[in-house]
């Protein structure tokens, strides 16, 4: 079964809010195996518009990743984070 990837580019407006963000997205995390690769570390850009801060999060599958995202749990932390931060998000499959 295929990994599946979270890849999200984030530009925070609300340092602070945002902090309520990442408490509330941890249960949906922690349920789905969520495991963080990259979390806001240095960037160099090479081509392309970039953000700020960029993650990068691995689950078991790409059902976890989705069932993660679509969860209860997650689903409070989105409206946070939509209040608080400028950002994409997409699931992509491992190889």
């Amino acid at each position: 079964m295929a990994k599946g990837y979270w890849i999200a580019q984030v530009d925070v407006r609300d340092a602070e809010r945002y902090k309520d963000y990442v408490s509330t997205a941890k249960p949906a995390f922690e349920r789905f195996g969520a495991n963080f690769l990259a979390r806001g570390g240095a960037v160099t850009q090479l081509e392309g518009k970039g953000r700020a801060r960029n993650v990068v999060i691995e689950f078991p599958s790409v059902q976890h990743a989705l069932d993660c995202y679509n969860s209860e749990e997650y689903q409070e932390a989105v409206k946070i984070r939509q209040d608080t931060a400028d950002s994409e998000l997409m699931i992509i499959e491992g190889a």
